[in-house]
């Protein structure tokens, strides 16, 4: 690679997801988008025409390319891990969708792998580097709701059945509620509070069968492997405590709420599914008064999925760490699967690893500017 030009970014999996992937890479002038792959070819077609990207076929093109530095692995959970062990094979970095695996021994076996070789790996979700989750981080580092305590969390509404159109993967290990949208919570918690050190959960599953609702297969049933409702304790080495909900069984939808209580009020974080939204503070109120309200000014330039790639891309160039490294991936799985295991067991877990605190990302930061 030279400093003069783009980063060459293939694409493995082309899937609902990589319209927002795609969407965000071709519109960074320090990536270019050179193939996209999939054991679909014709999806792979449609999706890289779509984009004007260049070049489609099967993942072995995207593999082979010469001119491809990172892979984008958007394929299901259940063979993230294999299917990023090739792209380490082949000599490219990675970034994943999340989670980095469905189980703790391949996801360490893909990051030793990456080290020996000397590439990177990053893991979704990077709406940790969004100006959202950001700007919390700055004020709670400045002390603006005091020592931070507790923090509590919702993800619940009726299901990806009801809009997906192949969501059974969705239901299967690897995903649920829990290992599909926990990510988003669990990494935005490690991000403001550092290591979880240990868990409790209960979970339920509310119907052992679901019906497909939308697409060419409407109407079509198959079965649920996994809980579909999970309520999870977790405490962190700071001391901070957690409560969260993640449910694919409600009627009622309540998602992307991130509440941060400390000694000096309750910090209110956007969505962490969301790279961007408002950062709100109250505080306790004078006797017989209502609550009120604040809003801190954001930090950072708002984009998309494909945030953290960039990243990943420039700190390549620059030879510095990237942010969402594998290591918070296994971090984050790791706990989720203690989660799980609590759930199963009825008895607390303890979670092994530990992440360094994550750095900043510069408030001068432009996604949109090239800078290679």
């Amino acid at each position: 690679m030279t400093t003069r030009t783009p980063v060459g970014v293939g694409l493995i999996g082309a899937g609902n997801i990589s319209d927002q992937y795609l969407t965000n890479l071709t519109a960074f002038p320090d990536l270019r988008v050179v193939a996209v792959g999939d054991l679909d070819t014709a999806r792979a077609r449609g999706q890289a025409q779509k984009y004007g990207v260049e070049l489609w076929g099967a993942p072995e093109v995207v593999l082979a390319h010469p001119d491809i530095d990172i892979v984008v692995n958007l394929t299901i959970p259940a063979v993230h891990a294999e299917v990023s062990s090739a792209i380490v094979a082949a000599g490219k970095h990675v970034w994943s969708e999340k989670p980095i695996a469905i189980d703790r021994l391949s996801a360490r076996a893909l990051l030793d792998e990456a080290s020996a070789a000397g590439l990177r790996v990053g893991i979704a979700p990077d709406t940790v580097l969004g100006p959202g989750l950001q700007t919390a981080r700055r004020a709670l580092a400045r002390g603006d709701i005091g020592t931070p305590l507790s923090a509590y969390t919702v993800m619940q509404y009726a299901g990806p059945d009801l809009w997906h159109p192949d969501p059974e993967f969705l239901f299967a290990k690897g995903a649920g509620p829990l290992f599909d949208m926990g990510p988003y919570y669990l990494t935005a918690l490690v991000s403001l509070f550092g290591s979880i050190s240990r868990v409790s959960a209960v979970g339920s599953t509310g119907r052992p069968t679901r019906t497909i609702r939308t697409g060419a297969r409407a109407g079509t049933d198959f079965a649920v492997g996994v809980p579909t409702h999970i309520a999870a304790i977790a405490r962190f080495d700071s001391g901070a405590v957690s409560q969260s909900t993640f449910s694919f069984d409600s009627p009622l939808t309540r998602t992307g709420v991130v509440e941060i209580t400390g000694t000096e009020g309750t910090l209110v974080v956007p969505d962490p599914n969301t790279f961007a939204g408002d950062v709100r503070i109250t505080r306790v109120p004078q006797p017989g008064g209502e609550p009120e309200w604040e809003t801190v000014p954001p930090v950072g330039i708002a984009s998309g999925r494909g945030l953290g790639v960039l990243d990943m891309a420039r700190a390549i160039r620059a030879d510095r760490p990237h942010i969402a490294t594998g290591e918070l991936g296994y971090h984050v799985l790791d706990a989720l699967m203690a989660i799980d295991e609590a759930a199963a067991s009825g008895e607390t877990t303890h979670v092994t690893s530990r992440i360094d605190d994550l750095p900043l990302v510069p408030e001068d930061r432009d996604p949109y500017g090239a800078t290679l």
